[in-house]
Parts: C-alpha cells; sequence; structure tokens
C-alpha cells in the first residue's frame, strides 16, 4: 500500500541532464550610436551646470565623460564591427586594465629617460608603444586561444583607446587648475581636440602594433617577437612621435619659409615670439596638414592589415 506525501511537501527532483547555463549578455547593434549620443548629451549637460554653477566638485565628472566618450566608443564600434567572438571581458580587461597598466608602465619610464632634446618625440614613442604592448601581453598571457590579425587589431586597439582616454583626462585636469584657479574654456577647449583627434592616435597605433604580435602567437599561447613585429612596433612609434611633433615641426617650417630668427631651443620650445599673420596661416596649414598625413598612414595601413586578415584561431 502506497502512502502520499503530506501535503507542501516538495518534490524530489528527477535526475536528468543538465541545462546549460544562459548565455552571457551581448552588446547590442548599434549602442555605440546611443552611447555617442547619450554621452555628448550628459557632457553638454555637465559643461552647462558646472559654468552656470561654478561648482568645482563637477570638474572630476566633466573630466571623466570628455576623456572616455570617444575611446569608449570607438572601442564598442570595433567589438561590434569585428570582436563579437572575443568577448566582453577580453575587450574590458584590455580597455581597463591594460590602459593602464600602459599609462603607469610610460610615465614611470619617461620619467626617468626623457629629458628636453630633439629627439624626446622619439624616446615617447619608443617608449609608450612598448609600455602598452607589454600591456596587451599581460591581460592575454593567461588565454592563449586569443590570437590572428583581427583579435590584434580589435584587442590591441582596445589597449590603445584605454590608454588614451587615461592619457587625456590628465591632460583636461592640469590644463583646468593652474595657480590662477580653474578655466573651463581651457578644459573645454583640450577636450574637443583630444576627443575628435582620438581615432588617430593610441587606439589606431596601438592596433596595428597588436596585429602584428598577435597574428604570430603561437597555439601554445607564447608570444614570438619576430622582425615583423619589431620592425612595426618601430613604424608605429614612429608614426607616434611624428604625431607629437608636429606642432614643433610646423613652427620650424613656418620659422624656415617666413626668414624668422631661429632659436637653438626653438623646436623644444614650440613657439614663435609675436607671430604674423601670414606665419599664422602657415603654423595652420603645417600643423594640421601634418597631422592629416600622419593619420592617413595610419589608417592606410589597418586597412592593409585587415584586408590579409585570417579567420579566428588562424595564424600567417
Amino acid at each position: 500500500m502506497t502512502h502520499s506525501p503530506p501535503p507542501g511537501t516538495p518534490k524530489a527532483r528527477i535526475p536528468g541532464p543538465q541545462q546549460p547555463p544562459p548565455p552571457y549578455p551581448r552588446i547590442r547593434t548599434g549602442l555605440w550610436r546611443r552611447c555617442l549620443g547619450g554621452g555628448l548629451a550628459l557632457w553638454a549637460l555637465t559643461a552647462w551646470v558646472t559654468y552656470e554653477t561654478r561648482d568645482s566638485t563637477l570638474l572630476p565628472t566633466l573630466i571623466l565623460l570628455g576623456s572616455f566618450l570617444a575611446p569608449v566608443v570607438f572601442v564598442l564600434w570595433a567589438y561590434e564591427r569585428h570582436g563579437r567572438d572575443l568577448g566582453v571581458s577580453a575587450i574590458l580587461g584590455c580597455f581597463l586594465t591594460g590602459g593602464t597598466l600602459g599609462v603607469l608602465g610610460a610615465s614611470l619610464v619617461e620619467s626617468y629617460l626623457l629629458h628636453p632634446s630633439l629627439g624626446m618625440f622619439l624616446g615617447v614613442g619608443l617608449i609608450e608603444e612598448a609600455a602598452k604592448l607589454a600591456a596587451l601581453v599581460f591581460v592575454l598571457r593567461s588565454q592563449p586561444g586569443v590570437r590572428g590579425t583581427r583579435a590584434g587589431l580589435v584587442l590591441g586597439a582596445a589597449v590603445g583607446f584605454g590608454f588614451a582616454a587615461l592619457e587625456s583626462a590628465g591632460y583636461a585636469f592640469d590644463t583646468a587648475v593652474s595657480s590662477a584657479g580653474v578655466d573651463l574654456r581651457a578644459l573645454l577647449e583640450t577636450e574637443i581636440l583630444r576627443g575628435v583627434l582620438a581615432p588617430f592616435g593610441h587606439g589606431l597605433w596601438t592596433a596595428i602594433a597588436g596585429a602584428a604580435l598577435l597574428s604570430r602567437r603561437r597555439p601554445t599561447g607564447r608570444f614570438r617577437v619576430t622582425a615583423p613585429v619589431v620592425g612595426t612596433y618601430l613604424g608605429v612609434a614612429l608614426l607616434h612621435a611624428l604625431w607629437d611633433s608636429t606642432h614643433g615641426l610646423a613652427v620650424w617650417a613656418t620659422a624656415r619659409l617666413t626668414g624668422a630668427g631661429l632659436d637653438r631651443l626653438l623646436f623644444a620650445q614650440e613657439y614663435l615670439a609675436r607671430p604674423s599673420a601670414t606665419q599664422e596661416h602657415l603654423f595652420t596649414l603645417f600643423s594640421v596638414g601634418g597631422l592629416a598625413l600622419v593619420a592617413l598612414a595610419g589608417i592606410g595601413w589597418v586597412r592593409s592589415l585587415a584586408r590579409q586578415d585570417a579567420p579566428w584561431g588562424n595564424t600567417p
């Protein structure tokens, strides 16, 4: 004779195949557009409230929004277009951890090795690009399956944009805060300029170097420092140096063409005393044109790497 269990007794679960865990949420297509629009609106609103209230406690919010908006938008775009198979954790790790380690490493080395000189910009390029590549290697050290040209482009860009966001925040802070008080106008100008130029700087250069490094990574996860990797690193360091020295080169070219006297320290100081209208126009032409040429060289390099890309998990 069987007895039914008393009411309210939980039923025994019949053993069976385990259900797979629910998939991790994926970033929806077009999020980068919404992030760009919403971020710009929040940044503009923060700037307006800060201007109206003169509340210095809003400066960190304004600096972080302005410094991180463009890098985050471009990382989201790269993830949506080319990096969904990599996963969100790899992107975030490279952006946050890689960017932070790159900034710290570069600042530490530069403080010991660099001094104002004609070769300072080349030294900055070599040190910062090496620091970002080392940060990329550190983040991916326990993920041997992440390799290939496209993985290097996306994750290298994530490290570079994380570096750029933190660097921009530092520049914005230095510009805003001085012994004379807070210069809100200078802060906004710095954030707008660096936000517009962000896609053509650190993210682009580290994407190129990361592609060269990960395309030659072994299936075991071991990184190989081959001649193409070293050559690519030197190439992006040169692009970096040219980008940073464009202002000084524009001053030098303007002074040469207009017959202005050249001081021995002119290039390091990067200024022309009491420039004429002609000199101002020439300087603008040379500085903007120089940045455009360096940016086009980097974009062309990335496009050529993307065309040569192999499927995930394959190495050339």
